[in-house]
């Protein structure tokens, strides 16, 4: 990716080790320079040896790993106990972790696995590191959050008054409605932010088609057509971290939030994202779920950024 620098800067990699994804390039190329470079996941063996290979490629040995469970309250919880203990700043969270399409199953808090993984999991992750974030960003070096969605979110439907999928459930559903929460959710987080004059920006980022694992539980004709011709119409994992590490470190982006990034370019995102008392009802019911309590105090924008058309 051409023409991105990549500053030294502390940042946070919320991602799912052992399931797939745009994983360990985001973190390869976040940890060049010295800063301190925590990576978070699920799976200690491969985050093991994850680490051993950034601070090879990078030459920074202040990289390692913390454990965190994205489909746990309590270990998310752990986990920014453990990172805000080290007092160190941080300046950049992607949060890049999930599951895709999965059979009907449960979180040990019992939400139903895309929400809970995909959605809450990043939800709570965010906003207990929002005060830190907060303190490490400045005017002309905002903090930056990164969240990874998905173009499914653009055949989501948000059903609030089912977000469990209780009723009647679909894997494809249940995965385009978490990618479409992220969308409403960091729309309304950077609507928050600015409204508060906070310098932390928050963007989403679209991979695009990555060849990963987490196509295993897909309809088997869409497993074939990966196999067959993957390596032709498929990003590979680095290609499909490029818009990720965009957001996170590009100077054209510096106070810039509440976009929608695709290929490096914004894009706009599903209509019904942009529908404030929408994304106002799904803050209030997500900070309810994971038992965090809506701060917000009625500060809200008139109107979020958009794509000049």
């Amino acid at each position: 990716m051409a023409g991105v620098p990549a500053p030294q800067t502390a940042g946070v990699s919320a991602r799912r080790l052992g399931s797939a994804g745009t994983r360990a390039p985001p973190g390869r190329r976040g940890a060049r320079g010295s800063a301190p470079r925590p990576e978070a996941g699920n799976n200690e063996d491969k985050a093991g040896e994850a680490v051993r290979k950034i601070k090879e490629e990078t030459l920074n040995d202040r990289v390692e790993f913390l454990y965190c469970d994205l489909a746990s309250m309590q270990s998310i919880r752990q986990f920014v106990q453990k990172f805000q203990r080290k007092r160190i700043p941080l300046h950049v969270l992607v949060n890049n972790a999930g599951v895709m399409m999965v059979p009907q199953r449960k979180t040990v808090d019992g939400f139903e696995e895309h929400l809970g993984l995909n959605y809450l999991g990043h939800f709570l992750l965010t906003n207990l590191l929002l005060d830190t974030l907060r303190d490490s960003g400045c005017p002309g070096r905002s903090a930056r959050v990164v969240t990874v969605s998905s173009a499914t979110h653009y055949v989501g439907e948000l059903n609030l008054a089912d977000l469990q999928g209780s009723r009647s459930y679909s894997p494809h559903g249940a995965y385009a409605q978490s990618k479409l929460a992220l969308v409403l959710f960091t729309y309304h987080l950077q609507g928050l932010l600015a409204a508060q004059g906070s310098p932390v920006t928050a963007n989403v980022a679209d991979p695009g088609v990555v060849d990963t694992d987490l196509y295993k539980h897909v309809f088997w004709p869409t497993r074939l057509v990966k196999k067959l011709f993957g390596r032709w119409f498929f990003k590979t994992p680095e290609e499909g971290a490029w818009t990720s590490v965009y957001a996170a470190v590009a100077p054209a982006l510096e106070g810039v939030g509440g976009r929608y990034l695709y290929n490096e370019k914004e894009t706009r995102s599903l209509a019904v994202t942009y529908d404030l008392k929408l994304q106002r009802q799904l803050w209030a019911r997500s900070c309810q779920m994971t038992g965090i309590p809506d701060g917000t105090g009625g500060v809200f924008p008139a109107s979020l950024p958009r794509r000049e058309e």
